[in-house]
């Protein structure tokens, strides 16, 4: 197979795909949304800000260790997605959760997010501002100000979305040793079994890309996840009928 028609295909498939999102992105604008499958994570998370405000204490966020300028970025924008939900619920109630990270980038982002929720309240976006900690780029130097909040402060509940590494374990043992509410995901195959053995409730690999879809139900995520699921089926019915007329010719 030469290498233009290779390129042809994945145009086709490019085409299609972008059809497809669009597509589906004008049926959830027209109220039809997908079906999406029960993830408790999400459940549970939408439940956490109001807990933190009845148990009068912190709810904290961590968007990891990953940039908004390199492979990472997915991930980052997958906390950031959190954050727009977090920062929706602290607009509604006035209470601001934490929020940490280790990269600027983020923190710029972080400081949009919470500008765009409080933009009909000025003052409350500026001490919403100081809830925004840029801890440090070290994965080893983040966990260590990460465990400071978790240990000194009155953390009620603790979100972890983003990129991390080996030091998410340092971070997810304190939370689960001092009985915090504990949320964890990224798409870091090496650091899922360090979510699995310490948080409550987990967001296993791509999991975490639909947190637009799940808390905020925004038409554009919902038409790219419908999207995604007719890729996935599209590819595995090629597949499925290549191995066929292979096996009868």
């Amino acid at each position: 197979m030469s290498q233009e028609v290779l390129v042809r295909g994945a145009i086709v498939i490019l085409l299609i795909f972008v059809a497809a999102i669009y597509f589906f992105t004008l049926r959830a604008r027209s109220g039809q949304t997908p079906l999406l499958r029960r993830i408790r994570a999400f459940d549970v998370l939408r439940g956490l800000p109001g807990q933190a405000i009845e148990a009068g204490r912190d709810l904290h966020l961590s968007l990891g260790i990953g940039s908004l300028v390199n492979e990472t970025t997915s991930d980052s924008l997958a906390g950031l997605a959190v954050l727009d939900y977090l920062a929706g619920q602290a607009a509604a109630t006035g209470v601001s959760p934490t929020i940490s990270m280790a990269d600027p980038t983020v923190m710029l982002f972080a400081q949009n997010a919470l500008r765009a929720a409080h933009r009909n309240d000025p003052d409350r976006a500026e001490e919403a501002y100081r809830c925004i900690r840029w801890i440090a780029p070290q994965p080893a130097a983040y966990a260590a100000g990460v465990m400071n909040i978790l240990n000194i402060d009155r953390v009620e509940a603790n979100v972890m979305v983003g990129n991390f590494g080996d030091e998410y374990l340092l971070m997810g043992e304190t939370a689960a040793r001092r009985g915090i509410a504990h949320i964890g995901g990224t798409s870091n195959p090496n650091t899922l079994p360090f979510i699995y053995a310490s948080a409550q409730e987990t967001l296993l690999g791509e999991e975490i890309y639909a947190a637009g879809a799940y808390l905020q139900k925004r038409p554009a995520h919902l038409g790219s996840l419908a999207a995604q699921d007719l890729m996935r089926w599209l590819v595995g019915l090629f597949i499925l009928g290549s191995i066929v007329i292979a096996s009868v010719s």
